[in-house]
């Protein structure tokens, strides 16, 4: 098995072969960044670990000897500092200024590189924990003379009114209601002193002619590091760590590795540990926007679905956190936070619980799992009959628990798609409410819902009860669902509402359409008025009047989930050339899959700009399933 430890660490190399190997992967993300605003989070950063914090390497050379940060997060995102650590060395009262600086973001690991007068500068960080980042700095005395030094590292809080402590040699900042510590582990005392907003720590050291000085700090959020101080060795972990990762993730094909890791470090990014209300760890949907700083219930299905390649505990745990909050009665709610107080129940999401669950075991057999979430899975389908079929036909709407329209358009994931224009509420019991039209597409994931419970039922020795019901719903939905005319589906309201959208192509993925229909939809999509635009598959057809992928959000972009199902499904009925074509335009044209930009929430078809929340998770778990087939 090839090793990738030289994408972290390549001490057995030489220095040219470290230079040109650990390239390969750096800078997939560009993280360069100066905060101006405490409250913006709209970029690129670096977390690990499940942690709750996040670095930065600056924009500017000004911004050498420390990192952006940290970003602290929780209900939502503040920075603590532009650098709560940068170190100044000073020979004979004199600041030695950086220059000649390289920075790069490697697979798990921020290093900082510059020049200062006949010496070389290093800063590592990496993640050694939930709570912990471990910061190495290096000092290289290149020349053939000792130098006498004075290394301060300082610092101040962007937070209102910090309060700093000290204890032995240990700070801690308290502020905002969060609560951070800095720890240095030298032997040597440092003389630390602090001033309202900020702190200062000096020491003076000789360093001999050809000599090193290491300095190990632990910055630690929510509570003080706990475990191991050894750098070298944390350092080893990690790159065993991302190795197992990265070996896990590649395939054969070499061509497009850039782009896997890319998708790796975007999830492991937004991961976040359990915390507060959260009882397991799971996956922001963005740590990149204010509004995404929680765990949703259809994010984390198709997170899960691809995080299980490569780190299938992870994957199991972010679909464990949405059934934590699982209602006697069956419902998975919307989604969940560290504060349970802002959680939604006013709807859920699209079902889609038991293809995550599947595949999770697809990577990793475990049939304890499988058991573990049969019954709520089980629970959770049946609800669906129970309060989203207002006619009690068999064919289920998308709805709410307050009899909102907004939350039923919510419950669909496609928030403001024109399909839902004209839709109405209908009352079901005390607590669901019903559009008055059904959806080809929720429908459809029920379907393949029954027949993964099947899957489920066989593997565990249970009585398989769902065979049985997957014929008459196949049939109902290429009935009521299906326009010969067009060759396309639609949802129902009385009559067809004949708007063809992304949800016109789930049939395919789910196995539902017979070769004839398959060969209708198959046709719409590859019309470039329509579907087959610059970056493809837009989830409303670009000839559509309201057609918006500026501001329309579902009303024009492309989404990747969407894309995804839709190659799955032309790939199921044989339409391999067209998949190809439509796949091969995606990575050519749209923002982040061939350059350092961040994977974005959707995008533009007709441009490929990235639009709205970069760094969207399941922007990068859909791509790494794209790539993985």
């Amino acid at each position: 098995m090839r090793k990738w430890w030289w994408l972290l660490c390549c001490s057995a190399l030489s220095v040219k072969a470290q230079q040109a190997d650990r390239q390969q992967f750096a800078d997939v993300l560009d993280i360069k960044h100066q905060v101006t605003d405490t409250s913006g989070v709209g970029v690129s950063f670096f977390s690990d670990q499940g942690a709750w914090h996040a670095y930065a390497l600056p924009a500017q050379a000004a911004g050498y000897g420390g990192f952006v940060g940290p970003l602290l997060m929780d209900m939502d995102g503040r920075w603590l500092s532009n650098a709560i650590a940068r170190l100044h060395v000073l020979e004979g009262g004199k600041e030695l200024l950086p220059e000649n600086g390289t920075q790069h973001y490697y697979p798990g690991l921020l290093e900082q590189s510059y020049q200062l007068p006949d010496m070389k500068v290093r800063l590592q960080l990496i993640f050694t924990s939930a709570t912990t980042a471990m910061i190495q700095a290096t000092i290289a005395n290149q020349g053939n003379k000792r130098r006498q030094l004075e290394l301060q590292w300082e610092g101040s809080s962007l937070l209102s009114q910090p309060d700093w402590k000290q204890h032995h040699q240990q700070l801690q900042i308290n502020g905002n209601g969060h609560t951070f510590y800095i720890d240095y582990l030298s032997p040597a005392q440092w003389k630390i002193t602090t001033n309202g907003a900020g702190y200062t720590s000096v020491k003076k050291i000789q360093l001999p002619a050809k000599g090193t000085w290491q300095e190990t700090q632990l910055q630690s959020y929510r509570q003080p590091a706990t475990g191991g101080h050894d750098f070298t060795m944390a350092l080893r972990q990690n790159r065993q760590r991302w190795n197992g990762y990265l070996e896990a993730a590649f395939t054969a094909d070499t061509t497009q590795r850039r782009l896997m890791v890319k998708c790796i470090m975007t999830l492991l990014t937004n991961w976040r540990s359990a915390a507060g209300d959260l009882k397991h760890e799971g996956i922001f949907p963005s740590a990149s926007y204010q509004g995404f700083y929680g765990f949703w219930a259809w994010d984390s299905w198709k997170q899960a679905a691809a995080v299980s390649i490569f780190h299938p505990e992870l994957a199991k745990n972010n679909i464990r956190a949405m059934f934590d909050y699982q209602w006697p009665d069956g419902m998975v709610i919307d989604c969940i936070y560290t504060n349970s107080k802002e959680n939604n129940a006013r709807d859920t999401k699209p079902p889609l619980a038991a293809w995550a669950v599947w595949e999770v075991f697809r990577h990793t057999k475990d049939t304890a799992f499988v058991k573990e979430m049969y019954a709520p899975l089980v629970r959770y389908h049946r609800w669906w009959y129970a309060n989203r079929d207002h006619d009690g036909d068999s064919l289920c709407e998308y709805g709410s628990t307050d009899g909102t329209r907004i939350a039923a358009a919510w419950e669909s994931g496609m928030d403001n798609a024109v399909r839902f224009d004209h839709a109405r509420m209908q009352k079901n019991n005390a607590q669901a409410w019903s559009l008055d039209q059904s959806s080809v597409d929720l429908n459809t994931y029920l379907y393949a819902e029954k027949q993964y419970l099947a899957k489920m039922a066989s593997l565990l020795h249970l009585e398989d009860t769902w065979t049985g019901q997957t014929a008459s719903l196949k049939a109902k939905i290429n009935q009521q669902y299906f326009d010969s005319a067009t060759g396309f589906y639609y949802d129902r309201r009385k009559e067809l509402i004949r708007i063809e959208g992304a949800e016109g192509w789930i049939p395919l993925w789910a196995g539902i359409s017979s070769k004839q229909q398959a060969a209708g939809v198959a046709a719409i999509m590859a019309q470039p008025g329509k579907f087959n635009t610059k970056v493809p598959m837009p989830v409303l057809t670009a000839d559509h009047p309201n057609f918006d992928p500026l501001k329309g959000y579902w009303r024009g972009p492309v989404w990747l989930d969407q894309f995804y199902f839709g190659i799955a499904g032309l790939k199921a009925y044989g339409y391999n050339d067209l998949a190809t074509e439509l796949t091969n335009k995606l990575w050519q044209n749209a923002t982040g899959m061939n350059d350092n930009l961040p994977l974005y929430e959707n995008y533009h078809p007709l441009t490929g700009k990235g639009l709205n929340a970069p760094n969207f998770s399941w922007s990068a778990a859909h791509t790494l399933l794209l790539l993985r087939e």
